[in-house]
């Protein structure tokens, strides 16, 4: 699904260089420490940073000249990214339709998403309205409304409480299997690792030091990953 072939990139005084593969379906982690190129990576992937050598493919294609908005995934941010002054049904919209000019196709598919994140009752509230766990499921609505097969979150539920972290992991995780999309997760954490994803890279110092399949590896770690542990 996901090829990083022979990627180097230089962002504000730093280096990433990375050979990575992510087959169709599977839930990769990155993990690592600030500032090691987690970021940086999911950046380039995404498109916000473009490399200096080497391709990145996406379901066979070469996409590393790609604008973002025709790369086939979607991302999920920290923040969330809603808008205070939109309801929730409108923040999800805007994954679909930014003008918000929406059809009865358009409205059924939003009352969907939101119902896939159990927030079916909570359309008309603004994001001030909602609780910090319901304004994360807001954010995952409006990424599952785009239906691309890749999906890229970046840390986007660091703010939360550890019982609603995991609800929130469960739920992605119920969510990727329902449809069918691969996932990169960045993370500081192993243990979300642990709970949502089948593979895992480690990436310190802008390289790759450690990557596969992530329950081997907590069966027998390796040497890079004991300190995770």
């Amino acid at each position: 699904m996901l090829r990083l072939e022979s990627v180097l990139l230089g962002f504000e005084g730093f280096t990433l260089a990375a050979d990575l593969s992510v087959p169709r379906g599977a839930r990769l982690a990155v993990l690592g420490p600030s500032g090691g190129g987690k970021t940086t990576m999911l950046s380039a992937i995404a498109g916000f940073l473009r490399p200096d050598a080497g391709r990145i493919l996406m379901d066979g294609q070469e996409v590393t000249d790609w604008p973002v908005q025709d790369r086939p995934l979607s991302i999920l941010f920290q923040e969330g990214n809603l808008f205070p002054h939109l309801t929730a049904f409108d923040n999800v919209a805007l994954g679909v339709k930014p003008s918000l000019k929406l059809d009865e196709e358009d409205r059924a598919n939003v009352a969907r998403a939101l119902d896939q994140v159990g927030l079916k009752d909570k359309g008309d509230r603004k994001p001030g309205d909602l609780s910090g766990g319901q304004r994360s499921r807001v954010a995952l609505a409006r990424m599952l409304l785009r239906r691309k097969p890749l999906a890229l979150l970046d840390e986007p539920f660091a703010a939360l409480d550890p019982g609603l972290k995991r609800e929130m992991l469960a739920l992605v995780g119920d969510l990727c299997t329902a449809e069918d999309l691969t996932l990169v997760m960045v993370s500081h954490d192993l243990r979300d690792a642990e709970r949502l994803c089948t593979d895992l890279c480690l990436l310190e110092d802008g390289s790759i030091t450690l990557s596969g399949a992530l329950h081997p590896m907590l069966a027998d770690p390796p040497a890079p990953l004991i300190p995770w542990l």
